[in-house]
């Protein structure tokens, strides 16, 4: 190959451009892939690496990658940067453009609202300003363009990696020499890309006050858990006494996309201000800035990105999200400008200066759930009793520490606040689960988790048989998943069958296998069914030897050879649960209510979306790395609003929607019928 000498700008330029193609090869192929739709694509994400490795030998004008690229595309995206990121139109070049027609309206991504329209022809394009990098998805006119979050934070973190190496790189190396470097060195940081990624979602929250007095503040935070294409209910995670400037972690039980609110008071606990953020793929810095009157001035400045590395700062060269909510009575809007702010009061050495216009996530901007230029109720009758009551009331206040070591395991403090925490309404004891009930807590976090309900006369029938209807109706509530087949109309249920949505989505995803036109919705399912439903469902493979595995359980012999590999699978990432004796996995026994959520909890722990709960019951799993993804459809009709059927689970019977009722357990027939009143 030829190497030609090049500038060090030109160089550069050319290493932005690698880095970019790099960056965006993997996410691109993924979405087109999840889609399962036909694309059609000028430049394939799979020639990005043999571009790169060309770039050495090709020292053209970076012109070229504009032709043909609209001018109005050009133009919609220019000024929406421009107004994000506070800087001029002349800073911003664009580095990289193709043609790609994308699987519907909302561009392939994902939390955008409904989507319609199964393919639009659009671009895809990145754009370099002088210390940061933008990745868009437009259709063919510019008219939708949108930025793709999370290949803009991929090209970023590429790029940093990539100017490092070259700036390490000595003046008397080789133009060959530096060119492999940049090369080995792109390909390393597009994998620790897919690294931090994989990282839990957490955040770092900082109370800052520049212009003021106030030397603590009582913060109240909640969460607001992702789920598809809506949220949970609000759930309090606790009261804490902050210094100002001071920091506190909050890791594990969170996810990309989860809310969190946060309520600030006074410690006379008068109410000072009030804020939302979207947690981001890894750890994320949010900085709440009060004004220099709170209690008469109730703005709040939020200003947040990725902290990758953990360090108290948000990451150069990714996106910051830096807006104001205002608290007017019991009401508070997301302002959209800071107009109308008086921002000398907000401005903190360290973070940037205020913009004129507010810089949100698009889930705060455009969906069903939008918040910009929205005034909500900051209470209501249907928050949690917690949410509700005085700080240090009901829960007692918590100090966070002067040095920022402070550090909160959400997923415990959901748990440990769980009885006061979660949404009015939602059922977490029943009558009949006790205490000492062997899954009692199982239960209690899948009903908090609204997984679950009981039935109308509060008990919950932990030893009742569990119908494959009923599996059908968990798995379709406690999963998102891409679906692998096809749906099927089987001959015994009907439209107006309480749990004929549940029972096609989760065929569709894979959860339940069928012999022939029939489903048995009122069949019951042994121990092994629900085993190989979660093994299919999940799609989880065994890593290593199966009869090794199965050396746990004293009746190994009786698990069928077909299905072995299947549960060394599940045992090998600590899904089995076995009542009463643990080492017993009792293949062929009913499965009752209550095992199957101790299986149900166990598999959404091996998928990340929950925290471990601890049984005796519980065969210890194995370190097994699962990939974690979010398969969520937006399209999916479950997502709908939802009457909810009484009885516990829902019945289609008068009054019902039977096509969409939201089952949660039970034991009803297609008639009505309850257990023990047939």
């Amino acid at each position: 190959m030829r190497y030609k000498h090049l500038s060090n700008s030109a160089l550069f330029s050319k290493v932005i451009f690698a880095a970019a193609c790099v960056a965006m090869a993997a996410p691109i192929s993924s979405a087109l892939a999840v889609s399962g739709v036909s694309t059609t694509v000028e430049q394939k994400p799979t020639d990005l690496l043999s571009q790169q490795l060309l770039l050495a030998d090709n020292d053209d004008d970076d012109d070229d990658r504009e032709v043909d690229l609209p001018e109005s595309v050009k133009t919609s995206i220019l000024d929406d940067i421009s107004q994000r990121a506070n800087v001029e139109v002349s800073a911003l070049r664009i580095v990289k453009a193709e043609k790609i027609t994308w699987p519907n309206s909302c561009l392939g991504l994902k939390g955008s609202g409904i989507c319609s329209q199964p393919l639009v022809p659009g671009w895809q394009v990145v754009v370099a300003g002088e210390r940061q990098m933008w990745v868009y998805r437009t259709d063919g006119s510019g008219v939708l363009a949108k930025l793709d979050e999370e290949s803009t934070q991929i090209v970023n973190r590429t790029m940093t990696k990539v100017q490092s190496v070259t700036r390490q790189t000595s003046s008397r190396t080789t133009v060959q020499q530096r060119t492999m470097t940049v090369q080995r060195s792109t390909q390393i940081s597009a994998a620790n890309s897919v690294a931090v990624q994989s990282q839990k979602a957490g955040f770092t929250l900082a109370i800052l006050q520049p212009a003021g007095e106030i030397s603590e503040v009582i913060t109240r935070v909640s969460v607001k858990s992702k789920h598809g294409n809506k949220y949970h209910k609000e759930r309090f995670l606790g009261d804490y006494k902050y210094k100002i400037k001071s920091k506190a972690k909050f890791v594990k039980g969170l996810k990309a996309g989860d809310r969190v609110v946060v309520r600030l008071y006074d410690t006379q606990n008068r109410f000072l201000g009030y804020s939302e953020f979207e947690c981001l793929s890894a750890n994320t810095m949010v900085n709440l800035i009060l004004s220099a009157n709170p209690r008469k001035y109730k703005v709040v400045r939020t200003v947040y990105g990725l902290d990758a590395n953990s360090d108290g700062m948000i990451d150069a060269g990714n996106t910051t999200y830096d807006y104001f909510t205002q608290v007017s009575g019991e009401r508070v809007s997301f302002l959209s400008t800071s107009r109308e702010v008086q921002v000398s009061q907000f401005q903190v050495q360290g973070l940037s200066a205020v913009a004129a216009n507010s810089v949100y996530p698009t889930s705060f901007k455009q969906g069903e759930f939008t918040l910009v230029r929205q005034s909500i109720n900051v209470s209501s009758a249907n928050l949690a009793a917690a949410l509700k009551a005085t700080p240090g009331s009901l829960v007692s206040i918590t100090d966070v520490s002067d040095d920022d070591s402070s550090t909160y395991d959400v997923g415990q403090l959901m748990m440990d606040y769980r009885e006061v925490g979660v949404a009015s309404g939602i059922q977490v004891n029943f009558d009949d689960v006790p205490a000492n009930h062997w899954a009692k807590e199982f239960i209690a976090e899948l009903a908090a988790l609204e997984i679950i309900e009981g039935f109308p006369d509060g008990t919950f029938r932990p030893d009742e048989q569990l119908t494959r209807a009923q599996f059908a109706a968990m798995v379709n509530q406690a999963f998102n998943k891409v679906k692998v087949r096809s749906a099927v109309s089987f001959k015994d249920v009907s439209t107006a069958f309480w749990a004929y949505t549940a029972i096609r989505e989760a065929y569709q995803m894979g959860f339940l296998d069928v012999a022939g036109s029939e489903f048995k919705p009122n069949d019951s399912l042994s121990r092994l069914e629900v085993l190989l439903g979660f093994a299919e469902g999940l799609n989880y493979n065994v890593s290593g030897s199966p009869e090794a595995i199965l050396a746990a359980y004293t009746d190994a012999a009786m698990i069928r050879s077909d299905v072995r590999s299947a549960i060394a699978a599940l045992t090998q990432r600590g899904i089995v649960v076995n009542y009463p004796d643990v080492q017993t996995l009792n293949t062929n026994k009913v499965a009752t209510r209550a095992e199957v959520c101790a299986l149900l909890y166990k598999a959404l722990v091996s998928t990340g979306q929950v925290v471990d709960i601890s049984s005796q019951y519980a065969v210890e799993g194995q370190n097994v790395e699962v990939q974690q993804t979010d398969d969520d459809d937006d399209d999916d009709a479950k997502f709908r609003e939802r009457r909810h059927c009484n009885q516990g689970i829902g019945n289609g019977a008068e009054g019902c929607d039977p096509g969409n009722s939201q089952p949660h357990g039970g034991s009803n027939d297609e008639g009505g019928r309850t257990p023990g009143n047939k």
